[in-house]
């Protein structure tokens, strides 16, 4: 009997320290590569950048922390593709969706934002009132993103299309400055660059209000996903305790944003009012992505449709 009792003791013992092994030779990667856009308003962004949120986490695995530059959505998904950035943080959820449609492969791990008022639609002209105002006037703004599809709606509002208006495919820190030398009529704006160009004259035609939802996501690829879901969870619950952060210590958020915007204490209040940074994604957050879908179908942004649903990682 004491034998049979050893015998399995000493197996429970090379079954634990099995256990142990397998885990700490689990498959890390050298190094996490995330796309990094402090705009229009990225806080959660800034804040994990600026305060070692990310790299503090992964320091302990000798995880290299790499953030890079791509703000535009086309560029963001090229190096997605490539393998060069393993984390979209901050992609507007119109580009994620024709992205999707047109075969990249990644998984939505979190909603980055919301922000109907912060999609912005300004000109300089006192005579631009109305959706029936646009028709034949040179706008600018990035194209197959949040911002398009905002005047894409205004438009529908007024019984007029894409084809009625010069639209002219720009960055949104381009577009300021073309508004601002008279190069375009219109310009579609968001963020501090919205902000800047109403305190320099321009007017505020509309914003995304009752037009769209304005959801920004953070997405994975799906390689990364599959090869290192832990990585991803952890990363998940920074984002979620980012989100906290804010809530908790604005001070220390305003100081840390105000130093790499140079935005002010009163502009990063006035725009934190209409920014939604919860990461938790919802079933009507689902819902608008959805319908974001059926828009960009309609009004042939996005040729093949996709399984929404699919997008989504389970959890």
């Amino acid at each position: 009997m004491k034998k049979i009792k050893c015998f399995l003791l000493i197996c429970l013992a090379i079954f634990t320290l099995g256990l142990v092994g397998c885990e700490s030779n689990k498959e890390k990667p050298k190094e996490i590569n995330i796309s990094y856009v402090k705009g229009p308003f990225s806080i959660p962004s800034i804040l994990e950048k600026n305060l070692n949120f990310v790299q503090d986490e992964f320091k302990k695995d000798n995880i290299k922390i790499n953030f890079h530059n791509v703000t535009s959505g086309p560029q963001q998904v090229q190096a997605l593709m490539a393998s060069d950035l393993d984390i979209l943080h901050a992609f507007g959820g119109t580009s994620a969706i024709i992205s999707a449609s047109n075969g990249a492969k990644f998984t939505i791990i979190n909603i980055y934002s919301r922000s109907p008022k912060g999609f912005m639609i300004i000109s300089k002209s006192d005579n631009i009132n109305s959706p029936e105002d646009l028709k034949g006037k040179k706008i600018g703004g990035p194209k197959g993103t949040v911002l398009h599809q905002l005047l894409v709606a205004y438009l529908e509002k007024g019984n007029l299309n894409i084809n009625d208006v010069e639209f002219i495919n720009m960055k949104v820190n381009e577009t300021a400055a073309a508004l601002e030398s008279g190069v375009i009529d219109i310009a579609l704006l968001t963020g501090p660059s919205a902000e800047n160009s109403l305190k320099h004259g321009g007017k505020l035609v509309t914003d995304g209000e009752n037009l769209i939802q304005g959801i920004i996501v953070t997405a994975v690829s799906n390689s990364f996903l599959e090869k290192y879901p832990d990585i991803i969870n952890r990363f998940i619950a920074i984002n979620q305790n980012t989100y906290k952060f804010i809530q908790k210590d604005f001070d220390k958020t305003t100081d840390v944003v105000s130093k790499e915007t140079g935005l002010s204490k009163d502009e990063i209040i006035k725009l934190k009012n209409i920014y939604d940074f919860n990461p938790e994604i919802t079933k009507n957050d689902i819902k608008e992505l959805k319908a974001t879908q059926e828009f960009l179908l309609k009004n042939n942004l996005q040729e093949n449709r996709i399984n929404i649903d699919d997008l989504i990682l389970k959890k």
